[in-house]
């Protein structure tokens, strides 16, 4: 978990962050542009939390995989989350 969170810093933060809000942005769009706010706080939710699950479950990869790994697991965190929030609220 200590090597995530260093190999996170500043700017890895903000690229989950900016990962989050995009793919947030995204499904508002495919969504008819309805609860926008809605959508990105669950990408960024999703975005931030998965990174962490996998390094809480060891995946270490996430960590020694640098920032484009680390991306690609924000992403995907984000669609799960996005993709549950479409099911509950609409």
């Amino acid at each position: 978990m200590d090597t995530l969170f260093s190999v996170l810093g500043g700017m890895g933060l903000l690229f989950l962050l900016a990962v989050g809000v995009l793919a947030g942005w995204i499904a508002s769009l495919l969504n008819g542009g309805r609860h926008k706010l809605r959508y990105i706080a669950m990408g960024v939710v999703g975005a931030l939390i998965f990174p962490l699950l996998l390094a809480v479950l060891g995946a270490t990869v996430v960590a020694a995989g640098g920032l484009v790994l680390l991306v690609l697991s924000a992403l995907v965190g984000a669609a799960i989350l996005l993709v549950i929030a479409k099911l509950v609220f609409d």
